[in-house]
């Protein structure tokens, strides 16, 4: 379904491993980035050689309503992933947070109802859920805004909820956790954690430990995305994609380690922890109904899955190419 596909946030780490999923499954793929002076289109411009060339490039913004549009035109489904994601610069720029990911969101949804569009997948995130109230987390859970962002990506799931109850909108929710791999933005701590042992930093400058989480593998993410996009079972669906595997950010620190074969300290650095309240202490997915609508089900699952993932994402990290992208040496706000 939807052999021409627009996706959003294309730019991006889990956007720019789907942009290249889409390619090789044979879709028409319009990658909607983030207009810039440099012409860049972020992670795309370091694409795979058997996708280079092989999609369209819309650079655009999706807080425009009329840019979105032109970009959706034409189009037969919308996978958006666009939207700002930082726990720690929500706290700082809330204001921002509300136009990209809820407005941005609405000019999605209101351009997807307007050009008849067949699918429309909305990115969520486990976030949403706040510090787990039962384990494994159904999508029944209650919804818990303890940062600003997680409020704006709550507020983003009802309004593509509503235009499927109020206009027969086809919206499919989709919510990741954790999701890890190459291409994986420093704020997250996986790679915080990769690249200062990778620079040589044998005392790890780190957030909270005692937090869990259901980590799961970029492919495992994409592959629930093309699911999705192959079939109808999840219209006016939320469907958890998660590893359903938890793990303390303590254990993955020394799992990582054990990996890349260091010996390492750790040093609670006071400017990577949430406000106490806003600390979501536990995510662990129930995965079940991926399973049971998409025929989804995580290959990088339990703990087995994590250290093959892990090694995989090692790999890359410490490709001196793609380590010299980052700044292990400052905090990634």
């Amino acid at each position: 379904m939807g052999n021409k596909v627009l996706i959003t946030g294309a730019d991006g780490f889990i956007g720019s491993h789907l942009t290249e999923a889409l390619v090789r499954a044979g879709h028409q793929v319009k990658a909607f980035v983030l207009y810039n002076s440099f012409n860049s289109w972020g992670w795309l411009d370091h694409c795979a050689a058997d996708v280079r060339g092989h999609f369209e490039v819309f650079a655009g913004d999706i807080r425009d309503p009329h840019g979105v549009r032109t970009a959706m035109t034409d189009c037969d489904a919308v996978l958006h992933l666009a939207a700002l994601i930082a726990i720690p610069y929500s706290y700082h720029s809330p204001d921002t947070y509300v136009d990209t990911n809820v407005k941005g969101t609405l000019n999605v949804l209101q351009a997807a109802r307007a050009l008849d569009v067949v699918k429309v997948i909305h990115t969520s995130t486990s976030e949403v859920y706040g510090t787990a109230r039962t384990v494994p987390i159904t999508e029944d859970h209650p919804l818990q805004g303890q940062s600003p962002y997680s409020a704006s990506k709550i507020g983003a799931d009802q309004i593509a909820l509503s235009f499927y109850l109020s206009f027969g909108t086809p919206v499919t929710v989709l919510r990741p956790f954790n999701t890890y791999g190459p291409r994986q933005s420093a704020r997250a701590v996986i790679p915080t954690i990769i690249t200062q042992i990778a620079n040589g930093q044998r005392r790890l400058q780190l957030g909270a430990l005692r937090p869990t989480r259901d980590f799961n593998y970029v492919a495992d993410t994409v592959a629930g995305f093309l699911a999705a996009l192959d079939t109808d079972r999840g219209t006016g669906e939320v469907i958890n994609l998660g590893s359903n595997f938890e793990i303390s950010i303590g254990d993955t620190v020394r799992a990582i380690a054990e990996v890349m074969g260091a010996d390492i300290k750790i040093h609670t650095d006071e400017q990577r922890l949430r406000p106490d309240k806003s600390e979501v202490e536990r995510l662990w997915a129930d995965n079940t109904k991926a399973g049971d609508l998409l025929g989804w089900q995580p290959r990088y699952a339990g703990l087995d899955g994590f250290r093959r993932g892990l090694a995989e994402t090692v790999d890359w990290f410490t490709d001196p190419a793609n380590l010299a992208r980052y700044k292990a040496d400052q905090y990634n706000l």
